[in-house]
């Protein structure tokens, strides 16, 4: 018992380090170097319009994926509570009753009748059995180290769950947005052209025009009123796929902000790469699998060593039901230890330890990978976030022109100084302007949001 004792102290398998990841001081088109990070801001403050804050909050409530992340955590949960009982011994107690009637020309039905008298052997049993192995090399204590580290897995992917939903409802609702202002635009252009067939129509009347001047005219109406039905369309499919995001059925989505009138932050505070392996769950998640994996080495190493399984047990036996409660005598107790040393297993517990080591190595390779894939993210969404502003600016600026543009045309063309086509494609330029003008403002929401979710944000 001494030696067990003093074996126990041992633990095979290393304990988990970190590997050196070569991160960048700052992330590339980053502002500052400042610690400061909107990671750490919650969604709530992050997004301030009331109208999102409803729509995240729903989802958070009745999205179907993060009802099943939120499933596999009390499946995890369950099992670490599991390990806390791991290294107390197994009991199992038994009741049981038998008898035997041997063949009478059989040495056993002789035996029985010559020395017992009788035709048949009854026996009556009631005990407790206990059996304890020792964790001598920590096998079970690594055992437990993995399954806390997948526990901790199925929180972290939760919270990357999380992050994603935030992202996507706010990305659904810009989307909305976007396609509002779009039908807008379309329906103005709709009304102008109306403006534009009718005076062309009028000049055909007084013979300063041909009847190709109306059908052009009426063509580029038709683009706009094609243009209206199929945004109408977007905009009821786009409203399912978030209704559905929501966990809900199919249906409207309330919404009463404009595009043009949702705040779009210049500059997002992003800290520094080292931070993602705090506050980006899916980082978390990478270096968990790792640590689960170098303690699955220590549980394949220690397979490999003795060990040490005590047994005891105790109740009451009789062969007769008559003397099967009669004390002291029906008592019996046993206790046995037996050391097993593993010999010869066909190559499994060295092909077990071989490749424990190199799912830990691919654990490692995984996790360098996803703390690149951050750094890339957070850097992706950053320089999108600063040239997205330049082009708004510009498209802004290019709606100004095209709007004076069509405003010469149609002055020129009642003047009879410019052609119809000079009018219509005035018109068809302000209308993909306007598109374009809308689609980067929509842009510059996403960015924000995607620098967001590259930092970690959302699960807070």
């Amino acid at each position: 018992m001494l030696l067990v004792l003093l074996l126990a102290g041992c633990k095979v398998g290393q304990n988990y380090q970190r590997p050196d990841v070569a991160v960048p001081t700052r992330f590339r088109s980053a502002a500052t170097t400042d610690s400061g990070t909107v990671a750490r801001v919650p969604w709530r403050d992050f997004f301030g319009n009331p109208e999102l804050q409803q729509l995240i909050s729903t989802s958070l409530e009745g999205n179907f994926d993060l009802q099943i992340a939120m499933k596999r955590i009390e499946e995890s949960r369950a099992y670490v509570r599991q390990t806390r009982y791991a290294l107390l011994p197994a009991v199992n107690g038994q009741i049981a009753a038998s008898t035997i009637t041997p063949s009478k020309n059989s040495l056993n039905g002789l035996s029985l009748e010559n020395f017992l008298g009788a035709k048949h052997l009854e026996d009556y049993s009631a005990n407790i059995a206990l059996s304890w192995e020792a964790d001598i090399w920590g096998k079970i204590r690594r055992q437990n180290e993995a399954t806390r580290a997948t526990y901790l897995q199925t929180e972290e992917a939760a919270k990357a769950v999380r992050t994603n939903l935030v992202a996507n409802v706010a990305n659904g609702y810009f989307n909305l947005l976007l396609l509002d202002a779009q039908l807008d635009i379309a329906k103005r252009n709709l009304a102008l052209s109306d403006t534009i067939v009718r005076v062309i129509q009028l000049q055909k009347d007084g013979g300063e025009v041909t009847e190709l001047a109306v059908e052009q005219a009426q063509a580029q109406r038709q683009t706009a009123a094609l243009l209206q039905t199929q945004l109408e369309q977007a905009i009821v499919i786009e409203e399912n796929g978030l209704r559905q995001l929501l966990g809900d059925m199919p249906g409207s989505v309330p919404r009463s902000t404009r595009l043009d009138a949702f705040p779009v932050a210049d500059t997002l505070l992003s800290g520094v790469p080292a931070q993602l392996l705090a506050n980006r769950p899916d980082v978390r998640v990478s270096e968990l699998g790792l640590v689960a994996a170098n303690a699955r080495i220590g549980v394949a190493q220690a397979n490999m060593y003795p060990a040490l399984v005590i047994t005891a047990g105790g109740g009451l036996n009789a062969f007769r039901a008559s003397n099967w409660f009669v004390l002291p005598s029906s008592l019996f107790y046993t206790v046995a230890g037996g050391l097993t040393q593993p010999i010869f297993q066909r190559r499994q517990l060295k092909t077990q330890l071989e490749v424990a080591k190199i799912q830990q190595e691919q654990a490692v390779i995984q996790f360098r990978q996803a703390i690149t894939n951050g750094v890339r993210d957070v850097s992706d969404a950053l320089v999108q976030v600063e040239k997205l502003k330049q082009q708004e600016q510009v498209a802004a600026a290019r709606v100004v022109t095209l709007k004076g543009a069509i405003t010469n045309a149609k002055l020129l063309f009642t003047s009879g100084l410019a052609n119809y086509l000079e009018v219509i494609t005035a018109q068809s330029n302000v209308l993909q302007a306007e598109l374009t003008l809308a689609e980067v403002k929509q842009q510059r929401l996403r960015a924000m949001v995607s620098v967001y979710r590259a930092l970690g944000g959302g699960w807070q």
